[in-house]
């Protein structure tokens, strides 16, 4: 399965108060693996940013002023994300941009659920931490995530971020690392293979105690809905 960690910043909270996207952040998950194919892109919004959104993300007029608007890159997106399954935190809020700017650049290109489906990992994580605080920052802490680059939010880094929480989230590897670096044979190095021999193939298995049983369950019990195995 192809997913898209997908994140943007923006000039301010709401588009139908003409605010713009101004930079989108995608990393490329095929098989619960990060391929490295991400897209990153600043774009100009021919407007000025509000105060508090600037506080945020620290994206200055000056420095989108020779970049490109939306419209100069549509085609290239969209074919990026075309099929994916996307994967957004607060996805409402990203979704709602994107489609104002699908709007904005061609009534024939439809909205952002023409091309992809959609996970909302706040969502997810609501039903995971029920009355808990759920943005990325607390997450990173619950699921012991580093994010300590984070000083300001950035979309492409954000979206890196939001990729080995939501691995975390899920279940799956703990670790990220790209398809290439994890296949790729180490060049010089001679792998010899052994077989125990006699009695020590005959090892003894050692069965989970009580407490290990229970830490097991509060694990699966956390993934919520996501986890393949009853807890029980």
């Amino acid at each position: 399965m192809r997913q898209i960690v997908l994140d943007t910043e923006t000039t301010g909270l709401e588009p139908k108060q003409g605010h713009r996207i101004i930079e989108i952040g995608c990393v490329e998950l095929i098989g619960r693996k990060l391929t490295g194919n991400n897209y990153h892109q600043y774009l100009q919004p021919d407007r000025e940013s509000d105060e508090a959104a600037l506080e945020v993300h620290g994206i200055t007029t000056e420095f989108l002023q020779d970049k490109p608007r939306f419209t100069d890159i549509v085609s290239d997106f969209l074919n990026y994300i075309r099929g994916a399954e996307l994967i957004i935190h607060n996805a409402p809020f990203d979704v709602g941009f994107l489609d104002h700017e699908l709007r904005m650049a061609g009534t024939q290109l439809g909205d952002i659920s023409t091309y992809c489906n959609v996970i909302d990992t706040l969502v997810m994580a609501r039903k995971m931490r029920p009355g808990q605080k759920n943005n990325l920052d607390a997450l990173c802490k619950h699921f012991d995530v580093n994010n300590s680059q984070r000083e300001l939010h950035g979309a492409l880094l954000d979206a890196e971020i939001l990729a080995e929480v939501y691995l975390r989230m899920t279940g799956g590897q703990v670790h990220l690392m790209l398809e290439s670096e994890q296949e790729e044979p180490k060049i010089g190095i001679t792998v010899e293979q052994r077989r125990l021999s006699g009695e020590r193939e005959r090892l003894s298995v050692i069965k989970a105690n009580d407490a290990e049983l229970l830490a097991h369950r509060d694990i699966l019990g956390n993934m919520g809905e996501s986890c393949l195995w009853p807890s029980s």
